[in-house]
């Protein structure tokens, strides 16, 4: 039995039992559902998919609200959730039937020759709370668009993410397509190191990443690890000041910061660093921090009380190492009885021998550094464990891309941030994972290519 503890106030929300005497029932079914799926043509999955678009979409009210209460952002942006879940769920799929068909190979006379996609078999899907459904989504419907069954576990704090996914399965999809699970760590890796499983998608911390790894040592599969991240911004001194400071107080604090591509450190040229910090603090505390239900409120609590303990440490060792707090948190009138509340925090006199501009912070608060030219913007932004997303801000698209080829990154951002076009590979470098989600290239990690050598006559 696990509980789900509310941010909102930190009281119990639901209780579950775990589904461990469940899983080996649930492989097997998997398993024989996924040999009919497979037997589908592309056309029919894709439809029958979009039917389960739909129906998921139409709890749309009641999807939002939940969200809100499990994990505590705002219902004034959880909406965008599920924009985002549609609009990537509906790319996916209308790319699905020319990217998952056979490579047909120039005739030559007496000769077919092509190579088919076969599903990798039954995927199992690890998801995360913070973004429950946009995270989920972009291993969900590629998997099931290639012919797989999938396995679907959410974290304890989102149990009603899969349930709601699978109430809409249950009622568009044929049986055992779709499965979820409630599982405890140890349960979880039991699966991941199951050999009927054929992939294996997690979202989770780099610590996670490596036992998942591990536990895929015993077969040879794909696997997906979308792990921690530190992500940088670079602001040139030609950047459209107002628009750049407007985009990275978004990417810093929304979620309260508690997002896979959040902005957590920003390298300013030092000819514009004033002013950018008088734009930047200025628009932070136009923030209203409060009870999440409240549709003025625009900045809710962080998911749990030792996440807030964890950023407030973080915090308080860069200000003993001389690092300074320009947010005044008597400046916001919130719950001030519930710890997981979080003023936004912009920090400056920062340097990277401080944990806060190294380790990943997943919370409110970003620090800003002054740089004197490209080559330390470039040297420090690549300073780093992590690497998933990296963004410039600038004016000129032929410097941007020279500087974008320097940095070690999985996706480089012009005047963007903090969000995934499904048309581009999401992926990571360096301690950040490996493997890829989204985009025609995720298809062939989630498929196995088998060639088809046929000669006519002898």
């Amino acid at each position: 039995m696990f509980q789900t503890i509310t941010p909102i106030d930190n009281s119990v929300l639901l209780e579950r039992k775990y589904s461990n005497n469940k899983i080996e029932h649930t492989i097997d079914n998997s398993l024989k559902a996924q040999k009919e799926w497979e037997n589908l043509s592309i056309k029919e999955r894709v439809y029958l998919l979009n039917e389960f678009v739909s129906n998921f979409l139409s709890k749309e009210d009641q999807i939002v609200e939940e969200i809100t209460r499990q994990i505590g952002r705002p219902i004034s942006q959880a909406y965008s959730e599920l924009k985002g879940f549609k609009e990537r769920a509906d790319y996916m799929l209308s790319i699905a039937e020319d990217k998952l068909a056979p490579i047909v190979l120039p005739e030559r006379e007496n000769f077919k020759t092509y190579i088919k996609r076969i599903p990798a078999g039954v995927a199992f899907i690890i998801a995360p709370w913070n973004y429950p459904y946009l995270t989920s989504v972009n291993s969900i419907i590629p998997s099931l668009a290639a012919g797989n069954a999938i396995i679907l576990k959410h974290s304890a704090q989102t149990p009603l993410c899969s349930e709601q996914l699978f109430e809409s399965a249950n009622k568009t999809l044929p049986n055992n397509v779709f499965n979820y699970l409630h599982l405890n760590h140890e349960d979880s890796l039991k699966i991941v190191s199951d050999k009927r499983i054929g992939f294996v998608s997690l979202t989770g911390s780099v610590k996670a990443g490596y036992e998942v790894q591990r536990a895929t040592n015993n077969k040879f599969i794909n696997v997906a690890l979308e792990l921690g991240g530190k992500d940088p911004a670079y602001v040139r001194n030609d950047a459209d000041l107002e628009k750049t400071v407007e985009n990275l107080v978004d990417g810093s604090f929304f979620n309260s910061g508690q997002s896979c591509c959040g902005i957590e450190r920003i390298y300013v040229d030092q000819k514009i660093y004033d002013k950018f910090l008088e734009l930047f603090v200025s628009l932070t505390y136009d923030y209203t921090l409060g009870n999440p239900l409240d549709k003025k409120t625009n900045l809710g609590p962080v998911v749990k009380l030792s996440s807030a303990e964890f950023i407030k440490k973080q915090i308080d060792s860069a200000v003993n190492d001389g690092a300074k707090k320009l947010i005044n948190e008597s400046r916001f009138n919130f719950p001030r009885e519930h710890n997981n509340y979080l003023v936004p925090q912009v920090l400056i006199n920062v340097n990277h021998t401080m944990k806060f501009m190294k380790e990943e912070t997943f919370g409110p608060a970003v620090g800003i550094m002054p740089v004197d030219n490209e080559e330390d913007a470039i040297k420090l932004m690549n300073d780093s464990p992590y690497g998933l997303t990296a963004s410039i801000w600038t004016g000129d698209m032929e410097i941007a891309e020279k500087i974008g080829n320097r940095i070690e990154t999985g996706t480089f951002f012009m005047n963007r941030c903090d969000y995934l076009d499904p048309g581009l590979s999401w992926t990571g470098v360096k301690e950040t994972g490996k493997g890829c989600s989204l985009s025609e290239i995720s298809y062939e990690h989630l498929t196995k290519p088998k060639s088809f050598h046929l000669r006519k006559a002898l």
